[in-house]
């Protein structure tokens, strides 16, 4: 719950400090860098947004519960405060709402003993890494609770583990399991290794319901929910809270947590970027704001990019950088997804789609979902269908970013097709050299034998490329029926594409004068072209480019 900038994950508790406080000098004011550690949060005193009314709800209940949300985004602090709860450290909470609601409760803060899973630490792309780290646990473990049988196997251990450690405290254990599926979603790409995963997750965590006499409390996190990994089937009382209204923002900062907390950094943070924090609010809501986990839910920001643009005070993609979804965008590439259905509003899925993940699925939607590369846009109650689309710029641009190489051969910086290149080029006026980087990018488009997959990546690449021009110049596109039109618009120029595919591009420019598309622009005091684009699928190029002047 207190969210850190530079930890693998975030979460977020109200801040115990006075007004003072609250509004001194940003350099004095501490956001948690670098640490996950509740413990280390609170002596530090960091900033805190008090959610800790979610954990009070939760602790008191016997259900057995499961949070899936994206990476980064306040699951490891989540556990590390049910860790310190559950281990009755009541220093650390001083100040928080807990306390408040704890406090006529003679039971409060018994410490119970905690067997808390970690699977953030290892890479699972070796055969055997998540049975080593299981195996660390337990020897951790064994050293508080006493040796078991190093013959038997790992979760016979743990289950004896969990009886020895209840008779001898005479309190039932906590179990805390954090990202249980970091192993199987970083060996997608290899299925022997999932399903060895899978295998090794069934032999361990079986014995949760076998040992339910002396268990107290269990709570998993993960980024999917693998609907046939036994940890779910095996405790049939499992409470899936992660599209539950009531724990919608349990994980993220509203709008209202935003303004209440970071005041001084937002002032700040504006004052770097010479804008009105006004204006620095609207940024920042655009950027990293719009994740939305229930229909009725509040909208939340995310809590790993947002303190980031507060240390560092710029706006950058920090959650995009720490991982790139390569899986994600070579399945999109492979069934010849149309990823203009991220923008257009005809995504859709149901509860029971988006909540459940089987990596045999071949489609990628439930899975885009839960690791935060789509959110609810919309919801349509009889069908009980949600809208999806991407949460915020950050992600869109971000994602957009990583799927054009899956599309394009040689399309980085400096290569004069890329979309920085062709921002420079309308920002100068040459309309020539924008026809180049175009006929550079369907040139690069790799060869395929079949001949639809070819014109979709055709019609994706220039999807593609005009949305990431989005981000630097204003730039409206519009598809119809397999054609492509979109004006470009820079501070000096303006530039109305017509886009057609084997015809001419003097078919192209009639189509730009009879739909009277320049008219809005009469009045605008720099250039206007009209330009005419034609796309060979037969020879698979760009066989004609006209440009005029508009009026």
């Amino acid at each position: 719950m207190c969210y850190t900038v530079d930890s693998l994950e975030c979460c977020f508790f109200e801040s115990a400090f006075g007004e003072e406080e609250r509004h001194m000098k940003t350099e004095q004011r501490q956001l948690p860098v670098g640490i996950q550690s509740f413990e280390k949060i609170r002596e530090n005193q960091c900033l805190y947004v008090d959610k800790t009314e979610y954990v009070y709800r939760l602790v008191h209940t016997n259900n057995p519960f499961f949070l899936s949300r994206p990476r980064r985004f306040g699951k490891s602090l989540l556990l590390s405060t049910m860790k310190a709860y559950w281990e009755g450290r009541k220093d650390l909470f001083r100040g928080l709402k807990i306390m408040e609601l704890e406090a006529d409760d003679p039971n409060a803060w018994e410490v119970h003993p905690v067997f808390y899973f970690d699977f953030n630490k290892a890479d699972y792309k070796k055969a055997g890494a998540l049975e080593a780290v299981l195996l660390a646990h337990l020897q951790e473990w064994e050293a508080l609770y006493g040796k078991t049988d190093d013959k038997a196997p790992l979760g016979v251990r743990f289950g004896l583990l969990l009886k020895a450690a209840a008779e001898q405290t005479g309190k039932n254990a906590v179990v805390l399991v954090d990202e249980y599926d970091k192993a199987l979603l970083e060996t997608m790409d290899d299925k022997e290794l999932v399903e060895q995963s899978k295998a090794t997750f069934k032999g361990f965590f079986s014995v949760l319901k076998s040992y339910d006499a002396y268990i107290q409390f269990i709570f998993i996190t993960g980024v999917t929910k693998f609907s046939k990994v036994s940890i779910f089937s095996d405790l049939n009382q499992l409470r899936d809270i992660s599209m539950v209204k009531e724990y919608a923002e349990l994980c993220g900062i509203t709008e209202d947590e935003l303004k209440a907390t970071f005041t001084p950094e937002i002032e700040a943070l504006a004052q770097e970027q010479e804008i009105t924090s006004e204006e620095c609010l609207v940024r920042l809501r655009n950027t990293y704001d719009g994740y939305q986990f229930h229909e009725k839910g509040a909208k939340v920001y995310n809590p790993y990019s947002l303190l980031t643009a507060f240390a560092d005070r710029e706006f950058g993609s920090y959650w995009f950088a720490t991982g790139t979804p390569t899986f994600l965008v070579n399945r999109l590439k492979s069934i010849h997804f149309d990823v203009r259905k991220f923008t257009d509003g005809t995504l859709y899925a149901t509860k029971r789609m988006l909540t459940d993940y089987r990596d045999d699925n071949p489609d990628p939607i439930p899975l885009l979902y839960q690791t935060g590369y789509l959110t609810i846009a919309d919801y349509e109650p009889t069908a009980g269908s949600y809208t999806l689309k991407y949460p915020n710029e950050e992600v869109k641009y971000g994602f957009l970013d990583c799927l054009m190489p899956a599309y394009v051969d040689g399309v980085g910086a400096g290569s004069g097709k890329d979309v920085l290149s062709i921002k420079s080029y309308a920002e100068s006026g040459d309309p020539d050299r924008i026809r180049d980087a175009f006929t550079a990018l369907f040139a690069s488009i790799p060869y395929t034998t079949d001949r639809v997959p070819f014109e979709h990546d055709f019609q994706t690449v220039i999807y593609i490329t005009l949305t990431l021009l989005g981000q630097f110049v204003k730039c409206e596109s519009h598809t119809y029926m397999g054609r492509i039109d979109c004006v470009l618009e820079t501070k000096n120029y303006v530039y109305i594409f017509e886009f057609k595919r084997d015809s001419s591009p003097e078919e192209a420019l009639k189509q730009i004068e009879d739909m009277h598309y320049a008219d809005p622009y009469a009045a605008f005091p720099g250039t206007v072209y009209k330009i005419g684009v034609n796309f060979d699928s037969e020879t698979r190029q760009l066989a004609g480019w006209k440009a005029e002047l508009a009026g």
